[in-house]
């Protein structure tokens, strides 16, 4: 099977902190990966915007090394020869009035014009109110905010209303990376293009989802910024609530932009409060490495471990618990969603063949693919003897050279802000109802003033977690790459 590569309209793309580390990282590299697979014009303009003084030769030369450094890509490389002369640069005095004219004139009239605020938070305002002040955006421009979103409902709603002040919510591009993931956006054909899910993805017929996102690194070199947010905050209100809402919403009227999140919000707005002994929080410890030292805060209370049970309150899912967990430092590197289907009712083998329960494992990372648990006859006579074997479905190998070199997630993101697509993309609303399910359990916990479970690095995290599924007679599955 060969992917399509469908062309996006030329553009002048502005990415404000373009010397820093996620354009070093992801978006430069991403846009050379495009570029390669021709997927824009030769005519397109990336430029970039700083801080830092320095001319458009000092700035290719910078980006040449980090696309060489993130894709492997061969200096020489005539592609990249080619790529190179796209990009531009602007200093730019974020809360000033430096560097705005320049900009202003390099943007061509007739090209689709984006803007990536890939900078602090704290900037956005004063970013956004320049490109309207100096006339830079318009109508039809677009911007694209990196998360946090905020880091309660007060501040996200305050975020909102600054970028509402100067963009309307359809050119706003909140972006979640994980959404581009290939995985997550088959979890959605997989539902809802496939009668044989579809009719089964409901309490009747579902036992339990887990949704785990573990990591194998510390928070080392970052710690006292992790340590204002912890685990809820960096990826349980974001990342996993939107895995979480994938799996959960009814069916939309349309593959659109809007009708898709309409959905989202409603499976938000159902959660139910957590219960305080419905969540566990821990912190990492180990010889020479330990979150406290990490974090540079002996006395922290911050997370680097979270696991709960949780509740949707509507027709569909009333009954069927939902279980997430997410950490550092834990043993292995692995992202993934598990739905586990209810028994059969009635089994007519003896004790030796009982069937074990269907299951739906769809992994993000490592080696993205989809894995269906059935059960069948082991081979060989001396009887009737059941064994689980999995019907495994890596995208690598299924959809052959062209799909093991899928697109990076924000690669497919940013051609989707150029076309004007926001499926993949949070709306105002849906951050708001997020942190109003959230804020309640971080108060509770910051008024217990208790201390976070300790678990040892490498494991799979603390044992009151493994309680917490325990009472259910359920298990957390290994956590394994």
């Amino acid at each position: 099977m060969v992917s399509r590569v469908i062309p996006v309209d030329d553009f002048d793309l502005v990415i404000f902190g373009a010397t820093g580390d996620l354009a070093h990282r992801k978006i430069l590299p991403g846009l050379f990966r495009r570029f390669k697979a021709g997927q824009f014009p030769a005519t397109s303009r990336i430029i970039g915007a700083a801080r830092t003084e320095q001319d458009d030769a000092a700035f290719q030369a910078e980006a040449a090394a980090a696309i060489c450094d993130y894709t492997g890509t061969d200096k020489n490389d005539a592609d990249l020869a080619e790529f190179l002369p796209l990009l531009g640069y602007v200093a730019i005095d974020a809360k000033g009035e430096g560097g705005w004219q320049e900009l202003k004139s390099r943007m061509r009239p007739g090209a689709v014009h984006a803007f990536y605020f890939s900078v602090a938070p704290a900037l956005f305002g004063d970013i956004a109110e320049r490109l309207a002040g100096h006339g830079i955006a318009h109508d039809d421009s677009r911007i694209v905010v990196e998360k946090p979103f905020g880091r309660d409902l007060a501040s996200a709603r305050a975020l909102n209303a600054t970028l509402a002040k100067h963009f309307h919510e359809d050119q706003i591009y909140r972006i979640d990376h994980y959404l581009g993931k290939e995985t997550v956006q088959n979890l959605m054909a997989v539902r809802f293009a496939n009668v044989l899910f579809e009719p089964l993805w409901n309490a009747q017929y579902v036992d339990h989802v887990q949704i785990t996102v573990a990591e194998t690194v510390g928070v080392a070199g970052r710690g006292s910024y992790y340590d204002k947010s912890g685990a809820i905050r960096d990826m349980v209100q974001n990342h996993m609530m939107q895995l979480l809402c994938l799996i959960a919403m009814e069916p939309p009227y349309h593959f659109d932009p809007d009708a898709v999140r309409d959905e989202k919000l409603k499976v938000i707005r159902a959660l139910q409060p957590v219960e305080p002994g419905d969540i566990v929080r821990g912190q990492y410890q180990g010889e020479g490495s330990d979150y406290l030292t990490d974090a540079e805060d002996p006395a922290s209370r911050t997370e680097s471990y979270v696991a709960m049970k949780v509740r949707i309150s509507n027709w569909r899912w009333q009954g069927t618990p939902f279980y997430l967990r997410t950490g550092k430092k834990l043993r292995a590197r692995t992202s993934e969603i598990a739905i586990t289907f209810k028994a059969p009712p009635h089994s007519i083998f003896d004790d030796s063949g009982v069937p074990k329960a269907n299951e739906l494992v769809i992994r993000l990372q490592p080696n993205e693919g989809m894995n269906l648990k059935v059960m069948i006859k082991e081979p060989g006579p001396g009887g009737m003897r059941l064994v689980q074997v999995p019907l495994d479905m890596s995208f690598a190998e299924a959809l052959g050279a062209e799909g093991a070199d899928m697109p990076d997630a924000y690669e497919r993101l940013i051609m989707d802000v150029i076309r004007g697509n926001q499926t993949l993309f949070m709306r105002g609303d849906e951050v708001e109802a997020a942190w109003a399910w959230t804020d309640p359990i971080i108060n509770a916990w910051e008024d217990s003033k208790r201390q976070p479970e300790p678990y040892d690095s490498g494991s799979s995290g603390p044992d009151e977690a493994l309680r917490l599924m325990h009472r259910d007679n359920r298990r957390w599955r290994e956590i394994r790459s």
